[in-house]
């Protein structure tokens, strides 16, 4: 199967990006693996004449707007994202609309109809510098995620308007289950992303995107860690550390396996398909599209 892969990036010139939360078998065989900062660099700086993004919807749309001559193409057209879906444009406007003169600060996980209708996007890796670029005299408006908008807002002590949206992965993680893992492991250091609810990362000893939990645990000399994020980045983590041990957070259902149903439907079967018919391809309208460009470029301008 991989040899099938390789003959038919060549033959399309095509490049394959994955994100840390895919099956392991997918992020070993991509291009280059990353978060959605790193994803959309690398998106927007490829030569590739097709983009194979192994990853949800929004990333795909994402790689398109920075992209429009390019061909974009998803194994699979039904991964979609519980967050971005909890943002339809059409209500995420009326929403705009009654805060006149806000800046609409927007994260990376929306359709690019909540992006064109942003003044910036920020990732989680960035949230924080995107927020305090904003003169202290401007209102903010920070949406889809709650969670990460209370971090930020923590954070950076400025207030903002937050859309009541979340991550069905980040959402059910359990306190309860924390609290009797950092006992049964006293020496285990707690890593949380901040999508996280705050029951969670008040335990945390390090908050971060997914590309900062790995770089932390990299550059430290801990040899335990619960792991407080979507599992499918264990597997970079333990490639990259091979004698530590990471303990998954389990869900408030006690199931140790808090994967996200929408990245896993996602295989390598699917993969080759695409690749060898080009089609799941993510179209757009031009001039949603155009919209969605500029909060990206300002995102890109400050990190």
């Amino acid at each position: 199967m991989l040899e099938t892969i390789k003959e038919l990036k060549e033959k399309h010139n095509a490049v394959i990006l994955a994100h840390y939360y895919q099956e392991p078998e997918i992020q070993d065989m991509a291009d280059f693996v990353g978060d959605s900062l790193e994803l959309s660099r690398k998106a927007a700086g490829t030569d590739a004449d097709v983009i194979l993004f192994c990853g949800v919807h929004f990333m795909a749309e994402t790689a398109k707007i920075v992209n429009p001559r390019k061909k974009v193409i998803i194994p699979d057209m039904d991964a979609g994202c519980s967050l971005a879906d909890s943002a339809p444009p059409e209500l995420f406007k009326k929403w705009v609309e009654k805060y006149p003169g806000y800046v609409v600060v927007s994260y990376i996980n929306c359709s690019a109809g909540v992006k064109a209708l942003s003044d910036i996007i920020c990732t989680s890796a960035n949230a924080k510098k995107v927020v305090e670029s904003i003169p202290k005299d401007k209102k903010i408006l920070f949406a889809p995620d709650r969670f990460l908008g209370k971090y930020v807002i923590k954070e950076t002590g400025r207030d903002m308007v937050l859309w009541n949206g979340s991550c069905q992965v980040h959402e059910i993680f359990s306190e309860r289950e924390l609290v009797r893992l950092k006992a049964e492991h006293e020496k285990a250091k707690v890593l949380a992303h901040p999508e996280c609810e705050e029951s969670i990362l008040m335990h945390a000893d390090f908050i971060g995107s997914t590309s900062a939990l790995i770089k932390n645990v990299n550059e430290t000399d801990d040899q335990k860690y619960i792991i407080a994020t979507e599992p499918g980045v264990i597997h970079q983590m333990q490639k990259q550390n091979p004698g530590k041990e990471f303990i998954p957070l389990p869900s408030n259902d006690g199931c140790a396996c808090n994967e996200c149903p929408h990245m896993r439907l996602n295989t390598m079967e699917k993969i080759v398909e695409t690749l060898r018919n080009l089609d799941n391809e993510i179209t757009l309208d031009e001039s949603v599209r155009a919209k969605a460009l500029k909060p990206l470029n300002r995102m890109l301008e400050i990190v």
